[in-house]
């Protein structure tokens, strides 16, 4: 008997339209309060460094990053710099020829600037201890990183505030060209159960999704790209991939 195979698009698709249904769509963030209680965000290392971040959402960015091929990839907030060497790794393995992956934050701690020394892709990679929406540090990264035509990605991961949120993407926004990536983490803070919250400067309604709502109301040169978020599905990025479109 004849093997019959699966059109692997067509799964795909049909299961995109499952996921995109408001019920299924709750349920995910059902999901994402079980995995937060159990601090399941903090079990993964990407080379030994810890990642902060679920597995789905680290396939995602790597298809998008094979995707977009990008010379330069800068991540404002750091964590422990897993994230860092992740990004390292994949243009690597890619051989996109002297890339760059910047990391920003308004403290790196000796240890993670040690895991990320250390280690062979460390070449590649440029640290800044500053506020990322300090103005000379932005000018520094538009002209040193920003200058040409190259493909270009952005992830936000620091203060996850509105108003700081809000204050990265209209600066960085600036310095990418039609087509570029701007990711922007923990935009689920809005929707997940208060108790993880507590005791933060950010929480529902003064968070990174409000930062993306208010600044696609008045930037017009950006939309949502829901694929992505759809397909990770356990993910912090709700309507936080905003790619460039003119």
């Amino acid at each position: 008997m004849k093997k019959k195979f699966v059109n692997i698009n067509n799964l795909r698709d049909h299961g995109l339209n499952k996921i995109r249904k408001k019920k299924n769509q709750k349920k995910s963030v059902d999901i994402l309060n079980h995995f937060i209680d159990l601090k399941l965000n903090y079990m993964f290392d990407w080379m030994g460094v810890p990642v902060i971040q679920f597995p789905n959402d680290l396939m995602v960015m790597q298809e998008l990053i094979y995707k977009l091929k990008p010379k330069v990839v800068l991540e404002l907030g750091i964590g422990h710099g897993g994230m860092l060497l992740f990004y390292a790794s994949i243009l690597k393995l890619m051989d996109i020829k002297n890339f760059d992956v910047v990391g920003v934050d308004v403290f790196i701690r000796k240890k993670n600037r040690l895991a990320i020394k250390k280690n062979n892709l460390s070449k590649h990679i440029t640290l800044y201890e500053k506020n990322s929406t300090d103005l000379t540090l932005h000018s520094k990264l538009k002209k040193k990183y920003f200058s040409d035509n190259h493909p270009k990605l952005i992830i936000l991961d620091s203060n996850h505030t509105k108003e700081h949120v809000l204050n990265e993407l209209n600066l960085y926004s600036n310095v990418l060209k039609k087509n570029d990536y701007i990711v922007v983490m923990d935009t689920v803070i809005e929707f997940i159960n208060q108790k993880f919250n507590e005791g933060k400067n950010f929480k529902k309604n003064n968070s990174p999704y409000n930062a993306v709502e208010t600044f696609l109301k008045n930037n017009n040169k950006f939309k949502v790209d829901r694929r992505y978020e759809d397909k990770s599905y356990i993910t912090v990025a709700k309507n936080g991939f905003l790619k460039k479109i003119k």
